[in-house]
């Protein structure tokens, strides 16, 4: 079973560059307070840390 982490968005993407925005989008996350279960790879974990001031790590599973 692969490790899981689920993130959820708690910035919003206004008046922020569009590599950020971008990196919302590839998140899978585009409004407010919005959920993922995204698997946890350093790809998916280098996304997160580029953002910590929009997305927040809710739980880590597995």
């Amino acid at each position: 079973m692969a490790k899981t982490i689920v993130v959820k968005q708690v910035g919003s993407p206004i008046r922020r560059p569009a590599s950020q925005r971008a990196t919302l989008v590839g998140l899978g996350l585009n409004k407010m307070n919005r959920t993922r279960e995204l698997e946890d790879t350093p790809s998916v974990r280098g996304m997160v840390n580029s953002i910590p001031h929009l997305v927040q790590i809710i739980e880590e599973r597995g």
